[in-house]
C-alpha cells in the first residue's frame, strides 16, 4: 500500500497566508506546506484540500481513479470546488468500516475532539491510521489493537496520542510515524526535524510517496541516553520533557524533595507538575542508580545539579577537613557509580542538569567546590550519552547526537 502526501502541512498551509512570524518567513521550498491529504494508492483521497489535482500532477499521480473522498476534520469547512470527476466528499461515522472494491477496508477511528480518524488496511494486509489534526484516539485499552505499520498525525500538536497508541500496543518499534499537519509553532528546518525525531518520528516533504510498512533508512531512532544542559530559566526543563511527551508511563525522577515552609519552591514544583502529562508517575529521591538498573518505562531525571547537593551533604563536603579526610574520595565513587548504572541501564534516560561556571566565580571555598564538581559530573554524565543539548534562551543546541 503506497500513500502520497499531497500536502502535511496545518490546514491554513505553511506558511500562513498574511503572517509575518519568523517560522512562516523560513518556510520555503520543500519547507513551504499545503494542507494535508493523502492519496493511497491512487483510489481513496483522505481529506480535499484547495489545488489537490496539481497537487497530485506535481507528486507525478492522478486522482482520475479515486473512488472515495473521506473528510477527517471537526467540520468541513468552506465550500470547496471538487474537481471534475471526483466523487462527493463524505465521512464514515464512528466505528463503522467500508469496504472498498479495490479491496482496502477504511473503519473511522472515535476520537477525543471533534473529528474522524481513519484506519487503512490495504489488500496487502498493510495498516495505516491517520489522524485530523487536534485529535487522539479515544476509549483506547491495552491489548485491544493491532500494530499499524504507519501512523500520520499532528505529532507536534497532539503528542500524547503517539503517547496512548504506544501504551496500547498501537504503535511499536517498527512503526512508521510521520508528522503532518505541520504548523508555524515550530520553525522549519532542524529544528523541526530535531523535535520529531525526540518523538521518534520525521516529516517528509509534499509530494512524497512512502510505501506502508517499508520504513525508510532515515526514519529517526530514539537515543537510550540524553542530557539536557542549561541554565537558570533557559528553558531546559521544557526541553526535557518536550523529548518524551510523546511516551506513555514516563517516570519523573524530582531529587530536589520538598523544602518545609518555602512557598516559592512550592511554586515551583507545582509549575512543573501542571505541565507533565497526566500519564506521568512522579518520585521524589536522590537514588538513581537502582532506577536505572531496573527495567521499565522512561526516566527524566530533574536534575543532577540537586542530586550533587544531596551527594555533597551525605559525604561532608562543605567542610575543607572532612572533604580532605574521605569526602573527596566518597563523592567520587557516587559519581562512578551513577556513570556507571548509566552505561549499563536498557532504560530511556532524559536528565537535566545545570551548565554553571561561566559567570561570576563563587566567594567561598564550598561554593567554588560545588561549582567545579557539577563541572565534572555534567562531563563524566555527558561522556555515557548518546545525546547531549545546550539549551540558550529557550533554544536547543546539539553538542552531541
Amino acid at each position: 500500500m503506497d500513500v502520497t502526501l499531497l500536502g502535511t502541512g496545518a490546514p491554513a498551509g505553511l506558511p500562513r497566508p498574511d503572517c509575518p512570524c519568523a517560522a512562516c518567513a523560513t518556510a520555503l521550498g520543500a519547507d513551504a506546506r499545503a494542507a494535508t491529504a493523502l492519496l493511497v494508492d491512487g483510489v481513496l483521497l483522505l481529506d480535499l484540500t484547495p489545488g489537490a489535482a496539481f497537487a497530485a500532477a506535481r507528486a507525478g499521480r492522478s486522482l482520475g481513479e479515486v473512488g472515495h473522498v473521506l473528510l477527517s476534520h471537526p467540520h468541513d469547512g468552506p465550500a470547496l470546488e471538487v474537481p471534475a470527476g471526483l466523487p462527493q466528499p463524505g465521512r464514515v461515522p464512528d466505528g463503522r468500516e467500508l469496504t472498498l472494491p479495490s479491496g482496502h477496508r477504511v473503519r473511522a477511528v472515535a476520537l477525543d475532539a471533534p473529528g474522524t480518524g481513519y484506519a487503512v488496511t490495504g489488500p496487502d494486509g498493510r495498516r495505516l491510521l491517520y489522524l485530523p489534526p487536534g485529535g487522539a484516539p479515544a476509549g483506547l485499552e491495552e491489548g485491544s489493537a493491532e500494530t499499524y505499520d504507519m501512523l500520520l498525525a499532528d505529532v507536534l500538536g497532539r503528542p500524547d496520542a503517539s503517547a496512548r497508541l504506544r501504551a496500547v500496543g498501537a504503535v511499536g518499534p517498527a512503526t512508521d510515524v510521520v508528522a503532518v499537519h505541520l504548523d508555524h509553532d515550530v520553525p522549519p528546518g532542524d529544528e523541526l526535524r530535531r523535535r520529531l525525531a525526540a518523538a521518534g518520528a520525521r516529516a517528509v516533504p509534499d509530494g512524497t510517496t512512502l510505501t506502508v510498512g517499508a520504513r525508510e533508512s532515515d526514519v529517526p531512532a530514539v537515543p537510550r541516553r540524553t542530557l539536557v544542559l542549561g541554565g537558570a530559566r533557559s528553558g531546559k526543563s521544557v526541553e526535557a520533557e518536550r523529548r518524551l511527551e510523546s511516551f506513555p508511563g514516563v517516570l519523573y525522577v524530582a531529587t530536589g524533595g520538598t523544602r518545609g515552609g518555602d512557598t516559592e519552591w512550592a511554586d515551583r514544583v507545582a509549575a512543573h507538575r501542571e505541565r507533565r502529562p497526566g500519564s506521568w508517575r512522579t518520585t521524589e529521591t536522590c537514588d538513581l542508580v537502582p532506577l536505572l538498573a531496573q527495567d521499565g518505562p522512561p526516566l527524566l531525571v530533574d536534575c543532577l545539579s540537586l542530586w550533587l547537593t544531596d551527594a555533597m551533604d551525605s559525604v561532608g563536603a562543605w567542610d575543607d577537613a572532612e572533604w580532605a579526610g574521605g569526602g573527596e574520595r566518597a563523592l567520587r565513587e557516587r559519581v562512578t557509580a551513577l556513570t556507571g548504572a548509566l552505561r549499563a541501564t536498557r532504560r530511556t534516560v532524559v536528565a537535566v542538569s545545570n551548565e554553571v561556571g561561566s559567570g561570576i566565580v563563587p566567594a567561598t571555598a564550598s561554593g567554588r567546590r560545588y561549582r567545579d564538581e557539577l563541572g565534572r559530573l555534567n562531563a563524566a554524565f555527558a561522556a555515557e550519552c548518546e545525546h547531549v543539548l545546550l539549551v540558550v534562551a529557550g533554544q536547543a543546541l546539539v553538542l552531541r547526537g
